[in-house]
């Protein structure tokens, strides 16, 4: 194990960028009761987490529109306009990376995310995600965290021991992953918070 944490892994989705499929359907959708019938009983989280597992768009959308054919243009929209579904920023988090890189801290991300639609938030946000030396998506690699497999592998393609790393996710069960492989691993609140635990690593003065 490394001998002290010199890197940081972020987590996107709800650490970077808040991220709800309401935030694109309420500018489509504009009866309110309309809208959460939609969400709950059409775009999923279930539905969706296939895409950070790997399966295709095409094929998804496919089922999802022989089922609610009456749906078809939003659904369609889904694949069009995912970073609408991810266009508030987390409070601080952005500076809080502008910050870091800009410090020579080594920075990483692991994200339970698409790989079709990952490159059109890189592309919408790249002043933030080019500041990463490398990223490990999860539907590229077609492994989910909290899975052991995908902290292992990012740690072998980043160039970080485990104890070398501090990981950062606002899901509870991927922060036991990490953990679980010997990352220092910590539940994001906000940012306050999480700039109070790198001061405490030595990352940050």
């Amino acid at each position: 194990m490394g001998d002290r944490v010199r890197a940081v892994i972020f987590d996107v989705g709800n650490v970077l960028f808040h991220w709800h499929p309401r935030f694109l359907y309420e500018r489509l959708i504009e009866d309110d009761r309309a809208l959460d019938a939609f969400l709950r009983d059409v775009v999923t989280h279930e539905w969706h987490f296939q895409h950070d597992a790997g399966r295709p768009f095409a094929e998804t959308s496919a089922e999802l529109v022989a089922r609610f054919p009456e749906h078809e243009p939003l659904i369609a929209a889904w694949g069009e306009r995912f970073t609408d579904s991810m266009d508030r920023p987390v409070a601080g988090m952005l500076e809080l990376v502008q910050e870091l890189d800009e410090a020579g801290v080594p920075l990483f991300a692991i994200t339970n995310f698409s790989g079709e639609f990952f490159p059109q938030a890189r592309k919408r946000w790249p002043e933030t995600f080019d500041r990463f030396r490398d990223i490990v998506v999860s539907g590229d690699e077609k492994l989910l965290k909290p899975d052991p497999a995908i902290y292992r592998l990012a740690l072998a393609r980043f160039g970080l021991e485990p104890g070398e790393a501090l990981f950062v996710d606002d899901n509870a069960a991927n922060v036991e992953g990490a953990r679980a492989v010997g990352i220092h691993a910590v539940l994001f609140t906000d940012e306050p918070a999480f700039r109070a635990e790198l001061g405490r690593v030595g990352l940050l003065v």
